[in-house]
């Protein structure tokens, strides 16, 4: 429809409106958590704090340029300069806090034993968490994880940093800079419009930054896998890598040797470059296409594992597969919500972790056997399945999310129109909407059942709170229970005492067996970590007597009321 008369035209190079809103999303972001570290450098570094006093100054004028700029060379300066304030947010946010995490103190400490010559894996150094409030990974057995669960890559980028200072403070280092490589790398290759969505997706909102300060080697993973998913649909077109097609598909080996998050991203990757490639050259030239890029994925990978294969070959195989059989307790925010919070437990725990894989390896076919439709989403399928895992904590998705924007900038459906999609003789015929979706019920099935079976399952110890012993006031030195093994299977329980949604540590069994066999009664003391456990006083906070068992893997909860410690009613 033309204007009407009178109505003012757009100037030729006048920017989109969406890229103004863009643009200014993006320095909206970045007030996100700015205040909390303004008032961290105020009171430690005043240099840091004017620098962020800048950096506000920056956001406003960015916000002021981006409404009122006519042409789209200046917006696209604006671009810029809302990423620099974004970099330089974070390194002021890391400069003031970089001890990091679980993940960081270990990153940091494989990387002084390896620059020491000493073995990486598969040793405990349990002495990093002791006394600096360093949380812990604790396992259904009744121990911790001390060991380094990572691949290699994240130690060795984290050696050449050990000058940065103690504790996690280089791997913190490292993963950051990972960070701020990948955002600027992102920003570059997004179409010129785009590009203030790498800034807000990475840097903005404070949660990317926040994992990298934490030290998490998936940031590393991240940061590798920008330039693989930008436009991956055209990796191997024509039949050619090239050199940019070879950098590509060596970061992807690399990225998986920083940590195993890629693991699952990319199967679904390679089975689309082949569905796409075979759409385009034949199955043949596909296949060939393919043997290259994994070919040299597989190749980096070896590389950088190779020093560790040589020396530590048993302990590295079972570092890097730690977190698939570490048994790890229950947490985060997916389906194991409901044994951990809305019901007393579970005797199937075992089955989150079957649902978990069967999903995956279900979503995968279904990705395969519509990938014209469901080609943009590869970025994203992947990280369904962990919805149903043991381990179902959202910095799974979280970490991954520029991917997610990467893919939805450069991967349209129209990339996927002549991919090859595989249609067995039972799938075709006048009836095959109703094959596929019998064949899309079957492969999901299986997952689904199992996440059901775990998250129907009950507690199989029925726990009673018998007395509670006291230091002063509202601190426990011991607590003695009445445990019954409600199951037909012998059970070895391990205890603790919990507070909101997270973990703590295991108490300590004093009195009472270590195994209680099936349908049995027994006395059991605790005594607390530490020197005591303080009973949360603010009302409304819940308490919780966790009890998990390995083999099979359980939990049992009962709610903790202050009536039953021999408490009163806290005050307010």
């Amino acid at each position: 429809m033309s204007a009407g008369p009178g109505a003012p035209e757009a100037a030729p190079d006048c920017p989109a409106q969406w890229h103004r809103v863009l643009t200014l999303l993006a320095a909206v972001s970045l007030f996100i958590g700015t205040r909390a570290l303004w008032k961290q450098a105020v009171a430690h570094q005043l240099v840091l704090a004017g620098v962020v006093s800048v950096c506000y100054a920056s956001i406003l004028v960015t916000g002021v340029l981006v409404l009122t700029v006519r042409r789209t060379r200046s917006l696209a300066r604006l671009d810029l300069l809302a990423l620099a304030t974004a970099v330089t947010l974070a390194l002021c946010a890391w400069t003031l806090g970089h001890d990091g995490g679980d993940e960081a103190v270990l990153t940091a400490q494989a990387a002084r034993e390896l620059v020491a010559g000493h073995a990486v894996y598969g040793q405990p150094w349990p002495w990093l968490f002791e006394g600096k409030g360093v949380p812990l990974t604790a396992t259904m057995d009744g121990g911790y994880d001390f060991t380094y669960g990572y691949p290699p890559l994240a130690p060795l980028l984290t050696a050449p940093l050990l000058w940065v200072g103690p504790g996690g403070a280089p791997a913190t280092a490292a993963s950051t800079l990972a960070l701020i490589a990948g955002a600027i790398g992102l920003w570059r290759l997004l179409p010129v419009p785009w590009r203030s969505a790498a800034t807000m997706v990475c840097l903005g909102f404070g949660f990317l930054p926040m994992y990298a300060r934490h030290g998490y080697p998936a940031i590393i993973g991240l940061a590798l896998l920008v330039p693989v998913v930008v436009r991956w649909p055209r990796l191997g077109a024509r039949g050619r890598l090239g050199a940019a097609g070879i950098a590509r598909a060596a970061c992807l080996g690399a990225a998986c040797a920083a940590q195993q998050l890629p693991w699952f991203v990319t199967p679904f990757l390679l089975a689309g470059i082949y569905a796409v490639r075979r759409g385009e050259l034949g199955g043949r030239a596909a296949a060939r296409v393919m043997l290259r890029i994994t070919g040299t994925a597989v190749l980096t990978w070896l590389l950088i594992n190779a020093y560790f294969v040589v020396r530590e070959p048993v302990g590295w195989l079972g570092g890097i597969a730690l977190p698939l059989t570490q048994g790890a307790v229950l947490h985060g925010q997916g389906l194991v919500s409901v044994s951990l919070y809305f019901t007393d437990g579970s005797d199937r725990l075992d089955w989150y972790g079957r649902a978990s894989v069967l999903l995956l390896a279900a979503l995968l076919a279904v990705f395969v056997l519509f990938v014209r439709r469901l080609g943009p989403a590869a970025t994203v399928l992947p990280w369904c399945a962990f919805y149903v895992a043991t381990r179902s904590q959202d910095g799974y998705y979280l970490m991954m999310t520029p991917l997610w924007v990467a893919a939805a900038v450069t991967v349209p459906p129209a990339e996927f129109a002549r991919a090859w999609q595989p249609r067995p003789r039972p799938l075709t015929g006048p009836h095959r909407r109703t094959a596929l979706a019998w064949a899309v019920a079957a492969l999901v099935a299986p997952a689904l059942v199992s996440a059901a079976l775990a998250a129907t399952g009950s507690a199989p110890l029925r726990l009673k709170v018998a007395s509670a012993r006291h230091t002063s006031g509202e601190t426990l030195s011991g607590l003695t229970l009445r445990v019954t093994n409600t199951g037909g299977t012998p059970l070895t329980p391990h205890y603790m005492l919990t507070t909101g949604q997270g973990m703590s540590r295991y108490w300590t069994r004093v009195g009472g067996p270590a195994r209680l066999p099936a349908h049995a009664t027994a006395t059991v003391e605790l005594r607390p970590p530490a020197d005591g456990f303080r009973v949360p006083s603010k009302r409304g906070t819940r308490l919780r007597l966790r009890v998990f068992t390995d083999g099979p893997q359980t939990l049992s909860t009962r709610e903790v009321r202050r009536a039953d410690l021999g408490l009163g009613r806290p005050p307010g």
